[in-house]
């Protein structure tokens, strides 16, 4: 379980984090993860400046059982993370149909990998 103020909650901070100014994207067959750093201005409106993770994982991945078995693989694999990102990151990660049939080794090296892509490339 993600502590609350890890967690992304509202439809316009994934929204944000998606398509507004700053963010990136990087996918694979398991998933995709979109971030984005906040700047100090967003950073200050919400009062903390901890990394906030939002997990998308939509109906095309299965029936209820096991979108919410993907959805636990991925909070148990990215939670170890959150100590890694900068602060004020905002990361949505989106599971693909594929997820499903994966294991959590198989969708933490694919979060590892598209995290580590998006974040270099905003170092960039």
């Amino acid at each position: 379980m993600l502590p609350t103020r890890h967690r992304l909650t509202e439809r316009r901070d994934f929204a944000t984090t998606i398509r507004g100014r700053g963010a990136r994207r990087q996918g694979s067959s398991l998933l995709v993860v979109h971030a984005r750093v906040a700047d100090a201005t967003q950073t200050d409106a919400r009062g903390d400046d901890s990394p906030r993770v939002g997990l998308v994982v939509s109906t095309a991945v299965g029936n209820a059982v096991t979108r919410t078995r993907v959805k636990r693989r991925l909070r148990a694999q990215v939670a170890p993370l959150l100590a890694d990102l900068p602060p004020g990151t905002d990361v949505v990660i989106r599971a693909n149909p594929a997820a499903a049939d994966a294991d959590s080794h198989e969708l933490g090296a694919a979060l590892r990998h598209c995290l580590r892509s998006v974040l270099v490339e905003r170092a960039r």
